[in-house]
């Protein structure tokens, strides 16, 4: 039986998860869960996120990694973040085929969520307009793969396209990763997302 008190989370992605860029280390995910432990949870957090991973990657270590760091004892729960590396040209074509990253998303969330509550947070857009439609055609079929799965996805594209702060911060940086006010905005967009709200309902 699991302990409610005790949540458990493991962050599973690319360098956006990571928080690459950020100097101050927390990312998005470190941010909510610092929000997370103000609101009185006691929350341990676990980054999983590895720089120029592609959903192949993720798929090929996301279980074994989680097993070792969730016991059923806790309060488990999964988070997975992927997509914007398959996007990115190698010798004139995608890193992963746009089928191949549907197959690979699809694979990961359906054996996740027969043990697991997971959520889903779409890819973030880069310096890069040619590569930003890539990342949108992939970001619409993830959401539409997670609408039928009945997993929770937070489309977070479009904000953060539209964001001054996340796109300034992302070109001045290296073209891609933002900084710690970019990272805040994501974690702003999570922090209000209901379905993160339901993890984590004001207490009081």
């Amino acid at each position: 039986m699991s302990d409610r008190s005790d949540i458990r989370i493991c962050f599973i992605g690319d360098s956006f998860v990571n928080g690459t860029g950020d100097p101050e280390c927390l990312g998005w995910p470190g941010r909510v869960c610092v929000a997370a432990g103000y609101q009185g949870y006691n929350v341990t957090y676990y980054n999983l996120g590895i720089r120029r991973e592609t959903s192949a990657d993720i798929r090929d270590r996301w279980h074994q990694e989680v097993e070792r760091r969730l016991p059923e004892s806790c309060d488990r729960r999964v988070v997975f973040s992927f997509g914007v590396n398959d996007t990115t040209l190698e010798n004139g074509k995608p890193r992963v085929e746009f089928r191949e990253s549907l197959a690979n998303a699809r694979q990961i969330l359906t054996q996740a969520q027969r043990s697991l509550p997971v959520l889903m947070v779409g890819p973030a857009p880069v310096g890069d307009a040619e590569q930003n439609q890539r990342i949108q055609a992939l970001s619409v079929r993830l959401a539409e793969l997670c609408q039928e799965l009945g997993v929770p996805f937070l489309e977070i594209l479009g904000p953060l396209q539209a964001s001054v702060v996340w796109i300034a911060e992302a070109i001045a940086n290296d073209g891609a990763h933002p900084r710690a006010a970019g990272y805040e905005e994501l974690a702003g967009l999570v922090r209000g997302w209901s379905a993160w709200r339901n993890w984590f309902p004001a207490r009081g």
